[in-house]
């Protein structure tokens, strides 16, 4: 692990490379300034960002006046406009909110007022004969829906993954496995950042550490606000099955959660969730028997013939749930230099963009110079995968490189070439479940069992390491060990 220089001076250390720190560090490398973005696990967007509903919201839920209502709709708008810079894969596919019943007909009716109040545009009801000629397989007890055509879905690592690549390309520098220990102040003011690798001095820091944004801001002597995690629980579906809806199906929402929602994902498969649950462990990312039970059967209750069998495999993610219930995006009223991006959740993926906007706003007005550059390049090249290339392509591209004709996951087509490439790339992958996330090695039906260890073989030989330092996805998740040593009375017992 290499040490940074002590008392590295920067403009702006960001904390945390989820989809907000990372939009902010690709809007701030527009201006002359030194940057550096902190990570404190082995890759970015390991957090919330890389579990969630994947939904570009249309904006019409938060409250007229929230910051979610107003960032929601400017983010959403944004994504139209930078989704062909970054090589981004959004799908616009709109969004119905269902109801069935009347009383949620009339909150259908609420949320449309709502949504024109934001500014949501092309919002209108539907009654039920047009949302079963749209969703034929909704459960025959819909009396109508609320259809949002601005709405989308996308691939939330994806958008991560190029918001960083393009704030390193404009000169941002990503530091990875660099938790934050600590702050120097000076004159009630944040002068350095400590951590593992040494101490770098900054005169702005940026908080968007998720989950653990109070966590941090209490580093810094600001307890002002709270973060509890909420557990939502999903269930992802075969391919196969992809035909069986057509958007994305939200239920009437309730207080604290847009509901359990079926979906289709950017690479044509289904998912069912999430459920909401307050917990206390903010790494409790485990899913149980009954989460997944409450899913099903919230799932069913808009679309009744669910596959269940199709089903290829669960997961769970940590929304950041913050007191009040709005995003908390300010300077720190007690230290001078900390500005908050704290809890972010839903819609927190489609308002990143707006967010970074807003951070880069209260720098200016904190007082930090924020002269242009005009040497910014806005556009990362879209990644083609090979398996969506013609014949041709695919012979010339082999015929360049033969590691384009080794596939080493069948169930996704994903060549030995892109695995390398993803590995090589700016913020590039250092774990198995990193390349999996860039290439989709083991996102197919066997989820991995095939093509794992030759994916681990490739990571330990492009990283030059050892097997049994390569890692699953987070900073001790080691998959493999030299040797064991099992205790004498586990012999034993083990005999007997």
């Amino acid at each position: 692990m290499k040490r940074m220089a002590d008392k590295m001076k920067t403009d702006v250390v960001i904390v945390g490379g989820g989809i907000t720190g990372t939009a902010i560090a690709r809007e701030l490398s527009k201006y002359e300034l030194k940057v550096v973005l902190l990570e404190k696990e082995p890759d970015i967007a390991v957090g919330t960002t890389k579990a969630n509903s994947a939904i570009v919201h249309a904006g019409f839920d938060a409250h007229p006046g929230t910051l979610k209502a107003t960032l929601n709709v400017r983010g959403n708008a944004l994504y139209h406009q930078i989704a062909d810079e970054l090589g981004l894969d959004i799908k616009w596919t709109g969004s119905l909110v269902v109801a069935v019943n009347e009383e949620e007909m009339r909150s259908l009716e609420e949320l449309l007022e709502r949504g024109r109040g934001n500014g949501v545009p092309g919002l209108k009801m539907l009654s039920r004969d047009e949302v079963l000629a749209q969703e034929p397989n909704l459960s025959q007890a819909t009396l109508g829906a609320l259809w949002a055509p601005s709405a989308g879905i996308m691939l939330p690592f994806g958008a991560a993954v190029a918001f960083a690549q393009s704030a390193v390309k404009n000169g941002v520098q990503v530091i990875r496995e660099c938790p934050v220990k600590g702050f120097t102040m000076k004159n009630g003011r944040i002068s350095g950042v400590r951590t593992p690798r040494g101490e770098m001095a900054a005169s702005f820091v940026i908080n968007a550490a998720g989950i653990h944004a109070d966590d941090i801001s209490r580093l810094a002597g600001d307890s002002s606000f709270e973060i509890k995690p909420r557990k939502g629980e999903y269930i992802l579906f075969d391919k196969k099955v992809s035909a069986l809806i057509n958007n994305v199906l939200f239920p009437t929402p309730t207080k604290v959660s847009k509901g359990i929602l079926v979906s289709p994902t950017v690479h044509g498969n289904i998912f069912i969730g999430p459920n909401a649950q307050d917990i206390d462990d903010k790494e409790d990312v485990a899913t149980t028997p009954d989460g997944l039970a409450e899913i099903i059967a919230g799932a069913q209750r808009l679309v009744p013939r669910l596959p269940l069998g199709a089903a290829i495999t669960q997961f769970s993610g940590l929304r950041a749930a913050a007191t009040g219930g709005d995003f908390i995006i300010r300077p720190s009223a007690v230290v001078a230099g900390l500005i908050h991006a704290a809890g972010i959740q839903s819609p927190g993926l489609t308002s990143a963009p707006a967010i970074a906007e807003l951070v880069a706003d209260i720098l200016r007005r904190e007082g930090l110079a924020m002269k242009p550059k005009a040497s910014f390049d806005p556009v990362v090249p879209r990644y083609i995968p090979f398996r969506e290339l013609s014949a041709e392509e695919k012979q010339r591209l082999i015929a360049l490189n033969p590691l384009y004709g080794r596939v080493i996951c069948r169930c996704e087509t994903v060549t030995e070439a892109e695995i390398v490439a993803a590995i090589h790339s700016p913020c590039g992958a250092r774990t198995i479940d990193g390349v999996k996330r860039r290439t989709r090695a083991g996102m197919g039906r066997c989820q991995g069992g095939f093509c794992g260890p030759r994916v681990t073989a490739i990571l330990a030989r492009e990283l030059n390491i050892p097997i049994t330092q390569v890692r699953k996805d987070m900073l001790e998740s080691y998959l493999f060990y030299d040797k064991i040593e099992i205790p004498a009375d586990c012999e034993v017992a083990c005999s007997e």
